[in-house]
């Protein structure tokens, strides 16, 4: 498989939001350095726990440090944005980094009531996303009913951050299609996938091409690793509880917290489905799931608190798989 990092900028309990995104840029120097395919953004508004809500300018700030790594948003939130400004944002970093750029479209709203207004979007809006996708291809084809600007001299990849739903508008759109989440833990993945690519409808060429997306964490040992991944588990098991994503907080402060038997049973649950281990385990676990899947490229989204730990995550990783 190909090998890909996805990097929301997530933010640590009592430090500054910036360090958030410079974190980021950081991250994908050394993803380059390490020979990674493609480093990806993700869009989020107004969360407590992530501190860039606008992909194309981290990805400018991204091009400009790095030369030879794939750069990408996972995703664009297509519905929050028109699609022409979406097509000039994608042209305009392809104009700067020829060649490099990748558009990953998503169809999430926002996190939350209040987000959403301020988005002025809601729940019971009509759903246009795939004809805005279409609208979209054809401004980036240069092919739309205007002309968007800068034309290129090619079009910029699109792909699609899949749902379940979401897989078969991929297959009828003959788009590449991410995979993450709940449906890799579904039973009938492999029987979705093959329909994915036994329903694909090419476009201008294009051919079926799976990733999938989930958190990744090597470390010495499955202990350790175990460890490193607790505080994204603890974020997103208290989110469900406060509607709140909030920042990263240190395994030490977490183990120290009070638990309800809610919360332990949700992160013990998140932990479990986790890939995190030490390299043997990981690989174990990433041959499994390519079985599974067969898929084409895994894209790693992990997230520790410890930036550190987290860098040496990504050079075992590309290692076990390199």
């Amino acid at each position: 498989m190909r090998l890909s990092l996805l990097d929301r900028s997530r933010t640590r309990a009592g430090r500054p939001d910036a360090e958030a995104v410079t974190g980021t840029v950081q991250r994908a120097v050394r993803a380059e350095r390490l020979g990674y395919e493609r480093f990806w953004v993700a869009e989020h508004h107004a969360v407590p726990g992530i501190g860039s809500g606008a992909p194309a300018v981290l990805l400018a700030a991204i091009g400009a440090r790095t030369s030879t790594i794939r750069i990408g948003s996972g995703g664009v939130m297509l519905p929050l944005h028109q699609p022409l400004v979406v097509a000039e944002q994608a042209l305009v970093l392809e104009a700067l980094h020829p060649g490099r750029v990748d558009l990953g479209l998503g169809r999430s709203l926002g996190f939350t009531p209040p987000v959403r207004d301020a988005l002025r979007r809601g729940l019971d809006d009509p759903d246009t996303f795939e004809v805005d996708v279409a609208e979209l291809r054809g401004y980036l084809d240069g092919a739309g009913a205007v002309t968007a600007r800068p034309a290129s001299v090619r079009p910029v990849p699109m792909h699609l951050l899949a749902t379940g739903r979401g897989i078969p508008l991929a297959a009828r759109l003959g788009l590449p299609v991410v995979v993450g989440g709940p449906v890799l833990d579904t039973d009938d993945v492999t029987g979705v996938l093959a329909d994915y690519r036994r329903t694909f409808r090419p476009h201008r060429g294009s051919t079926p091409s799976v990733t999938i997306s989930l958190d990744v964490t090597v470390a010495d040992d499955d202990a350790t690793a175990r460890e490193l991944a607790l505080p994204e588990a603890w974020a997103m098991a208290r989110s469900r509880q406060t509607g709140e994503f909030a920042p990263l907080e240190s395994a030490a402060s977490i183990r120290a917290a009070t638990w309800s038997d809610q919360v332990r049973r949700r992160v013990e649950e998140s932990l479990d489905r986790a890939v995190a281990g030490s390299p043997a385990t990981v690989r174990r676990a990433l041959e499994r799931l390519a079985e599974r899947t067969g898929a084409d490229e895994l894209m790693a989204s992990t997230s520790t608190y410890d930036r550190d730990a987290l860098l040496a995550s990504d050079g075992m990783l590309r290692d076990l798989v390199g």
